[in-house]
């Protein structure tokens, strides 16, 4: 199974300065001409290492260049990466601070967490899309099911007798399968993790028989086979792996994206923004860039900060109200 690189999208277009008109006086520089004036803090909100990290620093790479200054990645790693975002959530809304951020830290962890520092919709300025990640559905290969149709048909048959695994509460591998139990009509059994890893493991050992997770960490599995692959939770097929359907095409209307998001503080002007993200969006389209991340199961986008704006909108509401619903506390 290879992993193919995705075309990159559109790009757009970085947004035009304002000047005084000839003979005038010299007007004040606006914020978007000045910008930026010291080097530019990205915080990455887990440890290093990982896929967000990764790609927070072959951006901040090629971005300071373009800036004129340096764009320095700051690992501040903690509580399910509140603690990083916060750092932002605060800081001046002036382009200097900004964030690498996800799906789970701003439209999941505000229903997961009681006192939470921020409103992940409120409290950030969205910037722009950065990526979606390769996210799959696994069975054991002693499950007999080849596709999500049989494997539905299985677990009908076989009512609360097939565990699936997860990282932990309101992981997005417990949510995936919560999901896909409501939306199936089955009743399976939740085992969670204290992460990933040991999830993934024990699928692989049999201990337990489904497992949603991302593709970086099924993949070589899959490919030994010590897993089956039959879906990604994504709402089309992913440019990565475009021969393997998606579970929507089974259950309509399924959908769970991954996606990370380049985040300011509330309130940056508007000009700042369409620099950023023009910027951001000409080093995501770099094919050594796009070529790189595919390596990792994660494809890049471009696309303008209203889309990252309307996605985080969509999530906050629909992991929002599942966890809610389902009473989903973190651990």
């Amino acid at each position: 199974m290879t992993l193919r690189t995705p075309l990159p999208r559109r790009r757009l277009a970085a947004a035009g300065l304002l000047g005084g008109a000839a003979g005038a006086a010299a007007a004040p520089a606006a914020p978007a001409a000045r910008y930026p004036e010291r080097p530019v803090r990205l915080i990455v909100p887990w440890a290093p290492g990982g896929s967000t990290d990764i790609l927070a620093r072959v951006v901040a790479e090629r971005l300071g260049p373009a800036l004129g200054q340096p764009v320095v990645v700051e690992n501040r790693s903690g509580a399910s990466g509140n603690l990083g975002s916060d750092i932002v959530a605060k800081a001046a809304p002036d382009g200097h601070t900004i964030l690498f951020g996800s799906m789970s830290t701003h439209a999941m962890n505000p229903a997961l967490m009681p006192n939470m520092p921020f409103d992940g919709v409120e409290d950030f300025t969205p910037v722009a899309l950065l990526a979606y990640v390769l996210n799959t559905m696994v069975v054991h290969p002693a499950v007999p099911a080849r596709t999500v149709a049989e494997f539905v048909a299985h677990a009908k048959a076989n009512p609360e007798r097939i565990a699936y695994a997860s990282a932990g509460p309101g992981s997005t591998n417990h949510l995936c399968a919560a999901l896909f139990e409501r939306m199936a009509g089955v009743r399976m059994l939740h085992v969670p993790y204290r992460g990933g890893a040991p999830a993934v493991l024990d699928t692989v050992a049999g201990q337990a028989q489904l497992l949603f997770s991302a593709g970086t960490q099924t993949l070589p599995h899959v490919r030994a086979e010590r897993l089956r692959l039959l879906a990604v939770t994504e709402g089309r097929r992913s440019a990565l792996l475009p021969e393997v359907p998606t579970v929507g095409e089974t259950l309509p209307g399924y959908e769970m994206a991954v996606w990370y998001g380049c985040f300011g503080p509330r309130g940056m002007d508007p000009a700042l923004v369409a620099r950023l993200n023009a910027e951001i969006n000409r080093v995501l389209a770099l094919p050594e860039v796009t070529r790189r991340m595919a390596e990792i199961g994660v494809e890049v986008q471009n696309e303008p900060p209203e889309a990252l704006g309307a996605l985080l909108r969509r999530d906050a509401a629909k992991w929002g109200g599942l966890i809610r619903e389902l009473g989903i506390r973190a651990e």
